[in-house]
């Protein structure tokens, strides 16, 4: 009796739910046909021209889609690949909603064709099916975007750094020379509405409930040196955010790149990473260059970093690969020169000897080996004579602590001001001009509620920056083949 009323309720649960749907090809598909292939709403439609030529490089066919069995009935789902298409659709034309999405594809059917979802056959309208029918809600839209999977968010964003890679691979060396930043991400919190009254606003162990996975971080800093010799630190043990002078403040994300420049042609992004907005800056480094090792299939040998990122294990890191990291002087502690055999030279110029070695685990990003130099006059023997310059710290002798990586080194005797460090350090432009255009996009302040629809809107982003300047390199291609058939 049981198994007869579930296969009746099973029947009509198909009967009134199940709807036949017209099938076509992916994007990269239809990008390949000609324009007379193509239904004639689809011809006569720019809108539907336009984003086959943007969107139709990638390949949407290897797009990795949920598995469509399922344990119950009902109609398949909505392939995920025509969500994150229309996704990038609304950044382009710069919708502020999903439900401004919605009705964008309500008034060009023929995008809703290219762009993949299922549709409802109707005789009622010249192109054969019932847009309304066939899209979403702008409800499921928000709810795909939060639910996306990693491997769906990198997919085309790792396809991008491909395309572009066999662009120009008989230009440059794509992607060897590199610049990492990040950009701050505002949560859309009354916390960060300055004329919003709220208690406690830079409160960290206050969480806003507009949205609960946001973070407090700091955007800029004011604490440098000042002329005088003074700072703005603030001197009292630990004083609130809220009565802090020392920069700005904001609930929210920041978003890691590395970019990389080719010179005459553009700006293009080769790694891509979102956080909550209390992780360093530092932080982004190691999980960055593993995506461009991981994209590229290979180390870049020249970085540019701004100064939050002087440190040894950077400059390690260009050296192995062959060349160098082009990073500031931070002016933690002044710089140190060495001896013939890498002994670090006290302030009297003399090398100071080896005393021990001990592993770094609790006050550092990166785990290290570091190394304890002592005074050469006091170790491992006395030598009966005083310091030549009667250092603060005799006649207790001075102690040196360094990492015994070669990067240290390098940090400390690096030239900055050769013209090949300057070189190198203009690149840090490339993501001055990615971040410009990631604002355009909507970056700074999405109109979004949690980590991951964030999170997957800024890859997103990237994907569109780099599929403009795809269009663009092909486009420049194109113009320079015509115009050398056209002398010859």
């Amino acid at each position: 009796m049981i198994a007869y009323l579930f296969a009746f309720v099973t029947r009509w649960w198909r009967r009134g739910r199940q709807v036949e749907v017209l099938a076509r090809p992916d994007l990269q598909a239809l990008a390949a046909l000609s324009r007379q292939a193509l239904p004639l709403f689809v011809q006569e439609s720019p809108a539907a021209q336009k984003y086959l030529a943007l969107l139709g490089p990638l390949a949407w066919g290897q797009f990795p889609e949920r598995p469509s069995v399922r344990l119950w009935p009902g109609r398949s789902p909505i392939p995920r690949a025509a969500f994150v298409a229309a996704y990038l659709l609304k950044l382009d034309k710069g919708l502020k909603s999903m439900k401004k999405l919605r009705d964008e594809l309500v008034q060009q059917p023929a995008l809703v064709w290219v762009l993949g979802f299922p549709l409802v056959p109707s005789a009622a309208y010249r192109w054969g099916f019932d847009v309304e029918r066939s899209l979403p809600t702008p409800r499921h839209f928000s709810r795909v975007l939060r639910t996306l999977e990693h491997t769906q968010a990198t997919f085309l964003f790792q396809a991008t750094v491909r395309l572009l890679g066999a662009e120009l691979a008989d230009e440059v060396i794509f992607g060897n020379e590199i610049s990492l930043d990040t950009k701050h991400i505002v949560a859309w919190v009354r916390e960060n509405n300055p004329k919003a009254k709220v208690p406690q606003r830079y409160d960290k162990n206050r969480q806003p409930k507009g949205d609960p996975d946001c973070k407090l971080g700091c955007k800029k800093r004011h604490n440098a040196p000042t002329h005088d010799g003074s700072d703005n630190t603030p001197t009292q043990e630990g004083m609130p955010a809220r009565q802090a002078t020392v920069g700005e403040f904001y609930w929210g994300y920041a978003s890691g790149i590395v970019a990389t420049k080719v010179e005459e042609v553009g700006e293009f992004v080769l790694a891509e990473l979102t956080q909550t907005f209390d992780q360093s800056d530092q932080s982004y480094f190691h999980p960055l260059m593993a995506q461009v090792e991981e994209n590229l299939g290979r180390k870049p040998q020249f970085g540019a970093l701004d100064k939050a990122y002087d440190a040894f294990y950077v400059y390690e890191y260009f050296h192995t690969a062959g060349g160098f990291a082009a990073v500031p002087w931070s002016d933690r502690g002044p710089k140190k020169q060495f001896s013939e055999e890498g002994l670090p030279l006290c302030a009297a110029g003399l090398a100071m000897p080896l005393k021990s070695k001990f592993m770094e685990r609790s006050t550092c990003l990166v785990e290290h080996q570091c190394a304890r130099y002592a005074c050469p006059l006091l170790f491992p023997e006395r030598t009966g004579e005083v310091c030549p310059i009667d250092h603060a710290n005799w006649p207790k002798g001075c102690i040196t602590t360094l990492p015994t990586s070669p990067g240290n080194r390098i940090r400390h005797e690096l030239d900055r001001n050769s013209a090949e460090y300057k070189r190198i350090y203009k690149q840090r432009t490339a993501t001055e001009r990615i971040n410009s255009q990631a604002l355009d996009l909507g970056m700074e302040r999405p109109k979004l509620r949690n980590r991951h629809s964030i999170a997957h809107q800024a890859t997103l982003i990237y994907v569109l920056i780099n599929l403009r300047a795809l269009q663009r390199v092909r486009q420049g291609k194109a113009e320079k083949a015509k115009i050398q058939a056209s002398g010859a």
